[in-house]
């Protein structure tokens, strides 16, 4: 899936990994969200990326996966729990590796 998000459009790729951009300013040296009436066309164009890629990763899903992430706000968070969901968290990807180790050298001893 990963190289398929790429292959579209390298923008839709960055919104998974950096989150969803929202443009900034600063009024009274705080902080704050930009009022969407106030973004430039480039803003607005990084912008849709996020809702691309939920496009595409909600209509590559079935009706559970679909259930998983429904609640999320961003397409970052819709990767990370089907990441999780696939992949599994890191430390249950090194026991399950650990565990093929062991079974490999368990085999090449018989």
């Amino acid at each position: 899936m990963k190289i398929l998000i790429k292959s579209i459009d390298h923008g839709i790729w960055d919104a998974i990994v950096n989150e969803t951009y929202t443009p900034k300013c600063v009024v009274e040296k705080k902080q704050l969200d930009q009022p969407w009436t106030e973004w430039t066309m480039e803003e607005r164009r990084r912008a849709q990326y996020d809702c691309n890629v939920k496009n595409i990763l909600i209509s590559s899903l079935n009706i559970d996966e679909f259930f998983r992430v429904s609640q999320c706000k961003s397409a970052k968070d819709m990767w990370d729990v089907l990441e999780v969901t696939h992949d599994g968290a890191n430390d249950v990807k090194r026991a399950r590796n650990h565990a093929l180790i062991q079974e490999y050298e368990l085999f090449n001893m018989y």
